[in-house]
């Protein structure tokens, strides 16, 4: 009898000792295998940002500037300034633009030189912005594709603005467009962003507030050159006024 109680004692204690065992090789798969997705995905997200880079700079002629980032929420700024004024939506004051024409290898490598950092497009160079609330400007939108006009790129930022993409020179004229228009006096939430501004573009976020969108993509081949700025003030500025009036 003594002999059975210690044989079953024995196999208990070897039984917990296997389960362990499996236990421990089933957890080390799992952080292998997590950190295998982890780390593919962050390759993954980089060969996006360095195609989506090469596509702004190759396909759309635009100048792609590396900027910083912050913490979710729009919190603390990777610069490292704890007074930033622009937290996560300002360029680099280390880092190199990539130029204009840049091809897809010459991104990769630029981007490779700044892992993380977000997509930012320099105003007032092959384009300005003007930049109004969102329910208006998908308002606009409608209408000016009804209308049959040429228009440039729309970006949809996740604070709720819609931004389009004029031609430069706008940033300099919109008072005198808007009092030609005679919108001068009117209380319009609707600003244009021209030299020395930037924009965030996909696939990153704004700020840290979250991603930002294309409300209409970049069509490069069918629209080489963003239209002028008074041929869509006149019905953005409209919407604009009309939302104020019913909000």
């Amino acid at each position: 009898m003594v002999f059975t109680v210690f044989m079953s004692g024995g196999t208990r204690d070897i039984t917990r000792e296997l389960r362990r065992q499996r236990t421990g090789a089933r957890n080390a798969a799992r952080v292998a295998a997590l950190t295998g997705v982890r780390t593919g995905a962050r390759r993954r997200t980089q060969a996006a940002v360095c195609t989506c880079v090469a596509e702004y700079t190759a396909r759309c002629g635009w100048a792609v500037a590396p900027g910083a980032r912050a913490s979710r929420g729009g919190g603390a700024c990777s610069c490292g300034d704890a007074g930033c004024a622009a937290p996560g939506a300002h360029p680099l004051p280390f880092a190199d633009e990539v130029p204009a024409g840049a091809d897809f290898e010459q991104a990769a490598r630029a981007w490779a030189e700044v892992p993380g950092a977000s997509v930012l497009l320099p105003a007032g160079r092959s384009f300005d912005v003007l930049d109004v609330p969102e329910a208006p400007g998908r308002r606009a939108l409608v209408r000016l594709e009804r209308m049959g006009l040429h228009l440039g790129p729309v970006l949809l930022t996740p604070d709720g603005r819609a931004q389009f993409f004029v031609a430069p020179g706008a940033a300099a004229e919109l008072p005198h467009l808007l009092y030609r228009m005679g919108w001068d006096d009117a209380l319009l939430d609707l600003r244009c962003l021209g030299p020395g501004d930037h924009v965030t573009a996909p696939p990153s976020d704004r700020g840290g507030l979250g991603p930002v969108r294309w409300l209409r993509e970049p069509r490069p081949e069918a629209a080489p050159q963003p239209p002028e700025a008074r041929l869509l003030l006149g019905t953005l500025a409209y919407a604009c006024h009309r939302g104020r009036a019913y909000a």
